[in-house]
């Protein structure tokens, strides 16, 4: 494993971070689970992300539980609030949903200080200020170390920025944006406005929910107990601007393999390798329902891929990315 400097903040990061969604959201049980993260750690990997919303608190209860019997300095816990949680009407980032849903998750983590806290989304209704001055309030209390956002626009990077500088404010260090040969929205000014702040970017969906292993196949169902086999988990490869399970797409996919073949690598290790030759990128965020998933993935690190190899990518599916 290797490790890069989360933006200008604290933490040093692994190269591959583990995410818990696709555990909660893929129906993975508890005992696979936890074989899966402690894969991970055996495997060098530091960083968890969860969020408060996954599974209605479910995803941060287990992380915990899975972590709990090992040193506190093995590992860097990132989680996420703005969304309801289960029932619960209340969502956004306003002082007060922080205060109550820090405490709430450092609960169910079982911990006293989460490494990365983290803003799901932008959140309209609430001054910018108040967000602000609500978590630098929560690094100064000790309960966080550093604080992120996920899915931001340039302009509301911008912004916050300024309201940290103006005011002595903790800034921020960490930007959560999608991000993968499939869809590289984050290169046409995300990454430019968090090189300008000093943020560092942790990469989710690097596999274009799990299009960039190859498996799924053009005019062929989804295999049994795939992301696209799921009800709930296919959502998120068929909703607007993820055209993800068109056979157009998945066509040019198959043009991968062969490169991928070429340069002795999987398909998932040359999509994350894809990702990790960006600077801005500090981490790609993966996820597994199998322990050796993660051993696989993790050979990707170090991987420097050709300009050739490059430039074939891009032939291959540059037409079907989505890039704004």
């Amino acid at each position: 494993m290797q490790y890069r400097r989360l933006g200008n903040g604290p933490l040093e990061v692994s190269e591959l971070s583990f995410g818990t969604w696709l555990t909660v959201a893929g129906g993975v049980g508890r005992e696979q689970a936890n074989r899966c993260i402690h894969a991970a750690l055996d495997c060098g990997i530091t960083l968890f992300d969860t969020a408060n919303q996954y599974g209605a608190g479910e995803a941060e209860r287990g992380l915990g539980e899975a972590l709990k019997s090992f040193a506190r300095d093995r590992y860097l816990i990132a989680t996420k609030l703005y969304f309801p949680v289960g029932d619960e009407p209340d969502h956004g980032l306003s002082a007060a949903q922080i205060e109550k849903q820090l405490d709430r998750s450092l609960t169910r983590l079982g911990t006293d200080v989460i490494d990365l806290y983290q803003c799901h989304r932008f959140d309209k209704e609430t001054p910018l200020e108040e967000t602000m001055e609500a978590l630098s309030s929560a690094v100064k209390s000790g309960k966080v170390r550093a604080i992120g956002f996920s899915e931001w626009t340039a302009e509301q990077i911008d912004a916050a920025a300024k309201i940290a500088g103006d005011e002595a404010l903790v800034p921020f260090c960490s930007s959560q944006p999608q991000y993968s040969m499939l869809w590289r929205k984050p290169e046409s000014n995300v990454f430019e406005a968090c090189a300008r702040h000093g943020i560092g970017n942790l990469a989710f969906s690097p596999l274009a929910h799990g299009v960039l292993t190859g498996k799924y196949k053009a005019g062929e169902a989804p295999p049994p107990g795939s992301r696209a086999a799921s009800e709930e988990m296919n959502q998120f490869m068929e909703s607007a601007g993820r055209h993800y399970r068109s056979d157009y797409l998945l066509a040019a996919v198959e043009e991968l393999k062969p490169i991928a073949a070429e340069l002795g690598l999987t398909m998932a290790q040359m999509a994350l390798a894809w990702v990790l030759r960006r600077p801005e990128v500090a981490s790609a965020i993966i996820g597994a329902s199998r322990p050796e998933q993660v051993v696989d993935n993790v050979r990707a690190v170090g991987v420097t891929l050709p300009d050739e190899a490059l430039k074939r990518m891009d032939e291959a599916v540059g037409r079907v990315a989505v890039w704004d």
